[in-house]
């Protein structure tokens, strides 16, 4: 890092503070605070649905993907379909609704009982994934990319971490969701641009794209699309089977990306903010994925020299910062680095404010229902605060945790949170026969279930404790697989015990199941621009997948 690094640094930061000091005086009701009073348009909207998917966890663990299992992790990057059905089938129902939360609609369709299990549940999980894994690799961003600045790369570690956290904190605390929105629309271009730019270096380093799949093909079992059944981690039938569980989970039932659309000024711009978001999610292969494969086939030809793991790999969380350090001239490594902090940043914001709005909304509201709009507020920047201060107590554990690389620890926890979630929420709106008994308990089976095989899988299995052998049999059965048949598992078990008691009474679903949605106000909401945008996002996830099945 030199002096332009540092001055590009610094513009980017100006234009930041700027920003969140012009929309931090307009924060007067809970709608200003927690859903930017719900006059967004969709540019805003997208980016943000963008910015706060790709975290600096996402960049640096694809790109550890990419270089130690090539294109495996492809199939979740290119979930810009799922999105789509965000826009078309979700959308609606949550906008008319008015919820400010997904356990808030959740209570209009079962009852409180959910909605308080739902609430309990993603918040732990945010901070016990989210904003450990996020914090946890922007400080390895600055282990790697300033080892010497303050003294030692651990030393680094930890200023990155602390510095981001609360820089990050302080303004969501203060400017709320449209400070968030605002932000993500910038960090969203210089992220695309600064990430484009190391894919552009590096296959200029590497003599092209032909000499990429000439080295991937030297290993077809590594790096292709799609894995045999017999392969251990990455069978084609278990991505095909877990991949969109995880992918309704994440994109259309988690508070974290759907608070986005709630802010629209419509349900057409919720809907478009959606479709922007989507086509934004179709590139995440090429600008993220790709360069770790990249960064291998240099490696391997002594172009670039990547730290190795205690097993003698490559050490994959490294990948990406040791591309910025050795690949680009000054003042573009400045751009990127920017880009990889406003990853983390914008990651970081949009999962303090969705976590404030979870605590102060679906707990805070219903025990202190007098509460006034400026009560609200202020305990929602307080539960910002809290959030802020577990997630850097937790960051000593996630190198424990982090071993296989942070993308496939997301992944494997997010294959056993995701079911009964999944199915509660496409029961609720494909179904008005499953009832507030059945959806608590089929929820309910599903986190004990889930959480019992991530208990064990951290404890027993091949290499650890493997006795009893049914725990260890647990431990080892394939995550992807483990997601499928959690999935059924909580369908049964929500229609089972939803057929035993009485089916809810009509007025009680009124507007929140597909039979009784206002269709002509659906209708009115879109035109042949919105069919156009679908059509173009789904054609390139089609031609995406096409080319990179033939690939190699």
């Amino acid at each position: 890092m030199n002096a332009i690094d540092w001055i590009v640094i610094t513009v980017y930061f100006s234009i930041l503070l700027g920003l969140v000091a012009s929309v931090t005086r307009r924060q007067q009701t809970s709608a200003d605070y927690f859903l930017a009073g719900r006059n967004v348009g969709f540019f805003a909207i997208g980016a943000s649905i963008f910015a706060s998917n790709i975290g600096s966890e996402h960049i640096v663990g694809l790109a550890g993907q990419g270089a130690s299992t090539g294109l495996a992790m492809a199939h979740y990057e290119l979930h810009a379909w799922i999105v789509v059905l965000l826009a078309w089938v979700f959308v609606p129902f949550y906008y008319q609704s008015g919820v400010f939360t997904m356990p808030e609609f959740l209570e209009r369709r079962f009852g409180p009982r959910p909605r308080w299990l739902l609430s309990l549940v993603s918040l732990a999980a945010y901070v016990l994934t989210k904003v450990s894994v996020t914090v946890y690799a922007g400080a390895v961003i600055f282990r790697t990319l300033l080892p010497d600045t303050f003294g030692s790369p651990d030393a680094a570690f930890w200023v990155g971490a602390v510095s981001t956290v609360l820089l990050t904190g302080l303004y969501t605390v203060a400017g709320g969701l449209r400070a968030v929105l605002y932000t993500d629309s910038v960090q969203a271009l210089v992220l695309i641009l600064g990430s484009a730019a190391i894919t552009w270096f590096g296959l200029g380093q590497l003599g092209g794209w032909g000499e990429l799949r000439d080295f991937a093909a030297t290993s077809v079992a590594d790096y292709a699309l799609w894995r045999p059944l017999s392969d251990p981690e990455f069978p084609w039938l278990g991505i095909l089977i877990a991949s969109p569980i995880v992918g309704v989970w994440y994109w259309c039932t988690d508070q974290y990306i759907v608070q986005r659309t709630l802010a629209a000024k419509n349900l057409r711009a919720a809907r478009r903010g959606a479709l922007w978001g989507a086509f934004l999610k179709v590139w995440p292969v090429f600008i993220f994925l790709i360069p770790g494969l990249i960064g291998a086939a240099l490696h391997e030809r002594g172009l670039l020299r990547i730290p190795l793991d205690a097993a003698g790999g490559l050490a994959g969380d490294q990948v990406f910062p040791a591309m910025v350090v050795s690949l680009l001239p000054a003042g573009l490594r400045g751009l990127v680095v920017a880009g990889l902090l406003a990853a983390l940043m914008s990651s970081l914001s949009s999962l303090f404010n969705s976590t404030a709005t979870l605590f102060t909304v679906d707990i805070y509201e219903k025990l202190r229902p007098e509460a006034t709009e400026q009560q609200i507020v202020t305990t929602g920047r307080l539960a910002t605060g809290v959030v802020i201060m577990l997630g850097l107590l937790w960051i000593p554990v996630m190198p424990a945790i982090s071993e296989g690389g942070l993308y496939q620890y997301l992944q494997n926890v997010q294959s056993y949170l995701a079911p009964p979630i999944t199915a509660v929420f496409l029961l609720g709106i494909f179904s008005s026969r499953v009832n507030a008994r059945g959806a608590l308990w089929g929820m309910a089976a599903g986190f004990v279930l889930g959480m019992t095989k991530l208990g064990s899988q951290a404890i027993f299995g091949s290499g650890k404790i493997e006795n009893p052998a049914l725990l260890a049999a647990i431990a080892d059965f394939n995550f992807l697989y483990f997601s499928g048949v959690l999935f059924l598992i909580c369908l049964a078990i929500m229609i089972g015990v939803s057929r035993a008691g009485p089916p809810p009474q009509p007025e009680q679903i009124r507007g929140l199941t597909l039979a009784s949605l206002d269709r002509q106000a659906v209708r009115e909401s879109w035109n042949r621009t919105d069919i156009i945008a679908t059509a173009t996002v789904l054609g390139l996830v089609a031609a995406i997948y096409l080319y990179f099945s033939f690939w190699i």
